[in-house]
């Protein structure tokens, strides 16, 4: 026996027994410290009172259903729906191995679950250690199953041997069967005690017993294991309930990262749904199932694999626990796909059990992919001597991953498995990430080339972003109180703070200014001019897009930044009116400016931000009638149907009529009564309804690919109505 630790609650210092020599005589104690002595003398002896038989031994699966948070996290609709997956888990790995097509999981109306599989089923011989046949130890016992290196499973996501006996403990009633050798092999669970129920449901009369029992014959082609249970709520709270929602997420990302296996989830609870999931195409198809945003390329496929030893205790022909060094295989399965956007989607998985908190293996991955493309924009020079490295969240700026690895016996931090943490998968991860991007960048074929110079030119102008930015923000932090506001001279704003009510009228040319200011509600509308055709932002890269000053002056009276950071509760208006003349040059600059927004601050059209004023195309004077009678109209059909009207009305109207080039034409009474006044004006809302048909028109029309746009010019131009061309 080891030596006992000073100190430790079970072993406390030997007090001799006391002196039979007659006490000495001393005075009485007073009153009050008689009492205090009686009871510090109770506390001592309640203390001292700590013994073996203050000792609990939990026998079994007690432990779970004592601290079921330990094993399942909590006994809300988190812990519920954990049970499930662990259940879930079990069949799945049947289907990593090889040896499973098809789950079912169906939610009865009775308020249980059951999953059932084509696998193996699960053993039903008496396993020699214990004398049991291997559904009661497994359904039984903690630690107990064929993923502990006995070679059964390669991969697998239920590594602990405690996720099906976890699920039984906390069952007021478990049911199997399994299908093998030509038999269906029933057993049935209450709170984990084995035995068999005499009716439905859990609360039929139970009888504990041990053994399984025979439920007659099945074709012997035929293997499986089906498990239903009833959830007991001793354990789980009222509100715990299963989220279907939740179940359809992860069988689609289950189907994604096993091809092939097909998961049904079938809700009986109220109205009978079913949902049938299938992928062929892999974590690539997965991809561009979780992508927010239009792709740049193709998904980039990684593959690799890697080895390491680790000294682990292995169980021995006698049952015995042996530490042997055992040589591990991990094999790396990656699909990264970047897209025009800036938000980052990666979601990481060991032997397809999700671990959202990552680990090593995502360590390793963010490492290398920062290495590589600091290595990669070096070697191509889309980063000057000058200019810093990137750094990781440069690279993950619209990226979408899925980050796969497979091995045995991965260990995680916790039965939740959020976090991988077997360090020597950090190392493989990162070697075979590096090896394959440089293959990828370094590549001839001229697809492959094309997207590695899109990823790396988006990498590159993130990183631009993000240091000018930075500087932005220190520039701003020097201001002191008693320097002028950083808004452009030339904006004319409203007096008015309440964005409900504001508008910003982004008006073409400054002869358009002066008209416009005088025509304007000062107190809600604000003013901002521009110069002629301001840059064409599909074309260029988004540091030429910052240094143009009519670009930098739209995104700064916005006021709520641009990209990945835009804010749109930061906007500053309420309405953004982009007001043009209604020539071709005004369509054009108005094109321009919706590529802007759309490209850097889409936010504004999907919440309906948007507008461009219609100012009138014709002024008709009539004669004869009240003096000053003018009627406007805004397109040459209605200017035409106009005329006949007045003409059978036998009304004559002044020749030749007004044709408005410009908004610069009109007089600030006009402009304000036909375009910029609330109750007579019209305002065409611009939305993003169809981003991605929107996303095709922009790169069309305003890209830097001039043969496409040559094309649709000449294949469209028989249909064009030539009277609409202001020539």
């Amino acid at each position: 026996m080891s030596p006992a630790r000073a100190g430790s609650p079970g072993n406390l210092p030997f007090v001799p027994p006391a002196s039979k020599k007659p006490a000495s005589k001393k005075p009485a104690p007073a009153p009050a410290a008689k009492a205090r002595a009686t009871s510090a003398g109770a506390k001592e002896s309640k203390s001292s009172d700590y013994s073996a038989k203050h000792l609990s031994v939990l026998e079994g699966l007690d432990a779970v259903r004592k601290r079921p948070g330990m094993y399942i996290g909590s006994t809300d609709s988190r812990g519920l729906m954990h049970c499930l997956w662990e259940i879930i888990d079990n069949a799945v790995d049947e289907a990593l191995a090889g040896h499973c097509t098809e789950i079912i999981v169906a939610l009865l109306p009775d308020g249980s679950v059951e999953v059932s599989d084509n696998g193996r089923g699960i053993p039903v011989d008496i396993e020699p250690k214990t004398g049991l046949t291997g559904v009661e130890v497994v359904m039984t016992r903690l630690h107990a199953g064929g993923k502990f290196g006995g070679g059964s499973y390669t991969a697998s996501g239920g590594l602990h041997g405690v996720g099906a006996s976890v699920v039984n403990a906390l069952s007021e009633r478990l049911d199997v069967e399994v299908d093998r050798d030509g038999l269906i092999h029933q057993m049935s669970f209450r709170r984990g005690a084995p035995g068999f129920f005499d009716g439905e449901g859990p609360k039929a009369t139970f009888s504990k017993k041990s053994g399984l029992r025979n439920g007659g014959k099945v074709n012997k082609k035929i293997t499986g294991t089906r498990i239903r249970w009833w959830s007991d709520r001793q354990i789980f709270i009222k509100e715990a309930s299963l989220e279907l929602s939740e179940i359809y997420d992860r069988a689609r990302q289950t189907t994604f990262l096993i091809p092939g296996l097909a998961i049904e989830v079938r809700d009986e609870r109220k109205e009978k749904t079913v949902e049938r999931f299938q992928s062929t195409g892999g974590i690539a198809e997965y991809c561009e199932f979780l992508a927010p945003d239009s792709s740049l390329c193709d998904p980039i496929r990684i593959h690799g694999n890697g080895h390491f030893t680790e000294s682990v205790p292995v169980l021995d022909d006698q049952g015995h626990m042996v530490t042997t060094d055992v040589d591990r295989d991990v094999v790396v399965d990656i699909a990264l796909r970047w897209g025009n956007e800036y938000e980052t989607v990666v979601k990481s998985f060991v032997n397809i059990i999700a671990t959202p908190k990552g680990g090593t293996h995502v360590t390793g991955f963010e490492r290398s992919v920062t290495k590589s493309f600091n290595e990669a924009l070096r070697a191509a020079k889309l980063l000057k001597t000058s200019e810093p490295d990137v750094i990781k969240d440069d690279v993950l700026e619209g990226l979408t991953g899925v980050i796969t690895v497979r091995l045995a016996e991965p260990q995680f931090e916790g039965q939740t498995k959020e976090v991988l943490g077997t360090n020597a998968v950090t190392r493989i991860v990162s070697h075979v990430v590096s090896s394959q991007l440089k293959h990828f960048f370094n590549s001839s074929k001229r697809n492959e080339k094309a997207a590695a110079r899109m990823i790396l030119e988006k990498v590159a102008n993130a990183a631009r972003t993000r240091v000018a930015a930075r500087a932005h923000k220190e520039l701003q932090r020097r201001k002191t109180a008693l320097e002028s506001s950083s808004l452009p001279a030339k904006l004319s704003d409203c007096r008015s703070d309440d964005v409900l009510r504001t508008e910003l009228f982004i008006v073409e040319g400054d002869s358009a200014l002066g008209t416009a200011k005088q025509a304007r509600n000062s107190e809600v509308q604000a003013i901002l001019p521009i110069r002629g055709k301001i840059l064409n932002v599909q074309k260029a890269s988004l540091g030429d897009m910052l240094k143009n000053s009519e670009c930098a002056s739209i995104i700064q009276v916005i006021g709520a930044g641009s990209g990945r950071s835009f804010d749109l509760d930061a906007v500053r208006y309420g309405r953004i009116i982009l007001m043009s003349d209604a020539d071709v040059d005004g369509a054009h600059i108005r094109c321009l400016l919706l590529t802007l927004i759309h490209r850097y601050m889409r936010p504004l059209l999907d919440d309906g931000r948007v507008f461009a004023a219609v100012p009138p195309l014709h002024r008709i004077e009539v004669m004869g009638g009240k003096k000053g009678e003018y009627i406007y109209t805004y397109s040459e059909a209605e200017m035409r149907k106009t005329l006949a009207d007045l003409d059978k009305k036998n009304k004559r109207w002044k020749e030749p009529i007004q044709r408005y080039k410009g908004l610069g034409e009109m007089d600030s009474d006009q402009l304000r009564e036909t375009t910029m006044d609330s109750s007579h004006r019209t305002l065409r809302r611009i939305t993003g309804n169809d981003v991605e048909a929107a996303e095709k028109v922009f790169e069309l029309l305003m890209g830097n690919d001039v043969a496409p746009r040559k094309e649709f010019i000449i294949e469209s131009a028989a249909e064009i109505d030539r009277e609409r061309i202001d020539a």
